[in-house]
């Protein structure tokens, strides 16, 4: 009988801990829910956690890790030699084929110049071969569309989304 009351006891002293951890878990959970709004400067460091936050909440039913593409701000000294090495890296990711499954990713502070290294990676892909393959342009509404009509003939289920 004793031991029941101290099992009792202890239940009550424990329950309303176990309690607040369930509420305080439920309250993280919604703050990590509010997506991360676009980068008011140029910083690589708030830029890359943006295009993340962004990649995550865009991967649908893609469970593989994903490829993303990021160039730095212009006021970066080494801008031009960054982007030849982005640009040449998809390009030839695209030509060795990327298997469906995946996620590519394009994003950049520099939403036009990312334009370019998108659109000329599937320069060479031919029509179709890339079925079930998603593709992200996270970048400014003017450089959608050519970016969209140069990916599409792929097959790839392209997904765009505004950074503004």
């Amino acid at each position: 009988m004793k031991t029941a009351k101290y099992l009792l006891l202890i239940a009550c002293l424990v329950l309303p801990f176990t309690a607040c951890k369930k509420h305080d878990a439920a309250a993280m959970a919604e703050a990590e829910d509010v997506p991360l709004s676009v980068p008011a400067t140029d910083g690589d460091t708030e830029w890359k956690a943006y295009l993340q936050d962004v990649v995550t909440r865009n991967m649908g039913k893609i469970t593989n890790s994903p490829f993303l593409y990021y160039l730095p701000s212009q006021s970066d000294p080494e801008f031009e030699a960054k982007y030849e090495r982005q640009l040449d890296q998809a390009k030839l990711a695209m030509a060795r084929g990327i298997v469906g499954g995946n996620l590519i990713a394009f994003g950049s502070p520099e939403s036009a110049r990312m334009a370019d290294i998108a659109v000329a990676s599937f320069a060479e892909v031919p029509a179709d071969t890339m079925k079930g393959v998603r593709v992200l342009f996270i970048g400014k509404a003017e450089d959608n569309e050519r970016v969209q009509a140069a990916l599409t003939p792929s097959g790839v289920d392209y997904v765009f989304v505004e950074a503004k």
